[in-house]
């Protein structure tokens, strides 16, 4: 394949005898704006074969909890209903017939389509499908605006990936024509007969998180958007780090688990009315900072361990691994926002009770993690269990990104002077923070006494 978005994880030529195209969606839970979805359409219409969907969520994904399968659950039905727009079938396999290599043996396929994921435990299974499969097959960038091959390497900061990835962003943030399938899926008489739909409430998944309000699926995700594009992207410049204005897209639910494409999410604000200015500081935070954290992930294999962090920052916490912590709290306390900072627990109940938290705050968040744990391996691992439990967004690469800039200083520089448990670490404060916004409108609303 010459499409840089394609990698040809088992190469070959379609098996002759096949009869369909299989996609196999996980990360783009989506049928519009969806690389790997087109790729396989397109195939599926150059073999004259039908082309069906296989999603088959799993159950017990490390983190993942009740509040993150409810928002999963609530997209399906955008995603039949888009694939039945494109003319591609539909296969929603329960727990535990979820087995990609099971399906295919039911249906045959020529060729065997999926959707990229730099995390741990996806790219395994992606691994071992690419060894178990007899016929080809290929996954697709389909979850950021420049591929991730075009990049090379892990970049170091924002400075350095960003010209490259601005280089290429003529080629790849324009609209395409999304093909529809020619041919359409029948299923097999001797296929498994699936209980659709399946909800959360017969899915065995971890249940002591419960779900928030916040509803997940493509259409949803529409709606976010417009509300933004409509209030919110204009003054994006100067709001998005005033947390009591909750001056963000809260989009970013709906780009972890792929209800929206971020390419169709960067053409929408590029077209806006909105200024100039707010447009170019949400496109960089959508393109450029979340494609350094992509490239972190896919090249960085202890991203959510305190080994991803910088060699200065390693060598400096170290220096200060002995120092003296004024608190020092245990993950349990931390996670009944049990602290002596009103705003730190603020923050924490902000994210246990509504799944988010403004980013402004993650940054201080994860920092005073740092400050009150006996080690900063200890601090990395508090902040990804936190985050990955609570956050809708939890267990992506931009949350992974976010704790080792906070904790590690990656994508960052040393910062003087040397502090005592950061060393040159950058550091946040609790005054320095809290007057940068209207702190007390949001302890209003997040804060509560706390009880020792």
């Amino acid at each position: 394949m010459s499409d840089p978005r394609v990698f040809v994880r088992r190469g070959g030529a379609p098996a002759p005898d096949g009869r369909c195209v299989v996609y196999w969606m996980q990360r783009a839970q989506r049928a519009v704006d969806n690389a790997a979805l087109d790729t396989a359409i397109r195939a599926g219409n150059a073999l004259k074969l039908p082309v069906v969907t296989f999603f088959a969520p799993v159950p017990f994904y490390p983190h993942a909890n009740l509040r993150h399968y409810r928002f999963l659950f609530d997209g399906v039905p955008d995603i039949a209903a888009g694939l039945a727009k494109r003319g591609v079938g539909f296969v929603y396999r329960p727990f535990p017939h979820h087995r990609l290599l099971t399906f295919c043996a039911e249906v045959h396929p020529a060729l065997v389509v999926g959707d990229e994921n730099p995390l741990r435990e996806p790219e395994a299974w992606r691994q071992t499908v690419a060894e178990r499969l007899t016929v080809p097959f290929w996954t697709v960038d389909a979850d950021v605006i420049v591929p991730s091959r075009l990049l090379g390497r892990e970049h170091f900061a924002a400075r350095t990936i960003r010209p490259r990835i601005h280089e290429r962003l003529d080629e790849f943030l324009v609209s395409v024509r999304e093909p529809k399938a020619r041919v359409p899926f029948r299923r097999p008489k001797t296929m498994f007969s699936e209980t659709w739909p399946l909800t959360p409430d017969t899915f065995p998944v971890d249940r002591s998180v419960p779900p928030v309000d916040t509803t997940g699926g493509t259409a949803a995700g529409i709606r976010r958007l417009r509300a933004f594009l409509r209030a919110g992207l204009r003054g994006y410049a100067t709001h998005r780090n005033r947390p009591e204005l909750d001056g963000t897209s809260r989009l970013s639910p709906y780009l972890h688990f792929g209800h929206l494409g971020p390419r169709q999410v960067a053409l929408a604000v590029k077209r806006s009315g909105a200024p100039a200015a707010d447009r170019r500081a949400f496109l960089e935070e959508l393109i450029v900072r979340r494609e350094l954290a992509v490239n972190f992930v896919r090249y960085n294999p202890a991203y959510d361990r305190i080994d991803s962090a910088e060699p200065w920052a390693k060598r400096s916490l170290a220096a200060h691994d002995e120092d003296r912590r004024v608190f020092v709290y245990s993950p349990a306390e931390l996670e009944q926002a049990r602290t002596h900072d009103p705003l730190w627990n603020a923050a924490q109940r902000q994210m246990v009770r509504s799944g988010w938290m403004h980013g402004y705050l993650r940054m201080y968040w994860a920092k005073k993690i740092l400050e009150w744990s006996a080690s900063p391996a200890r601090a990395f691992a508090t902040a990804v269990h936190l985050n990955d439990r609570y956050e809708l967004d939890g267990r992506d690469p931009n949350g992974y990104a976010g704790i080792a800039w906070a904790i590690g200083g990656k994508h960052d520089r040393a910062w003087g002077p040397e502090r005592p448990v950061f060393g040159t670490v950058r550091f946040m404060s609790f005054e320095s923070t809290r007057r940068k916004f209207d702190s007390r409108r949001f302890l209003e609303r997040w804060g509560e006494p706390v009880s020792r």
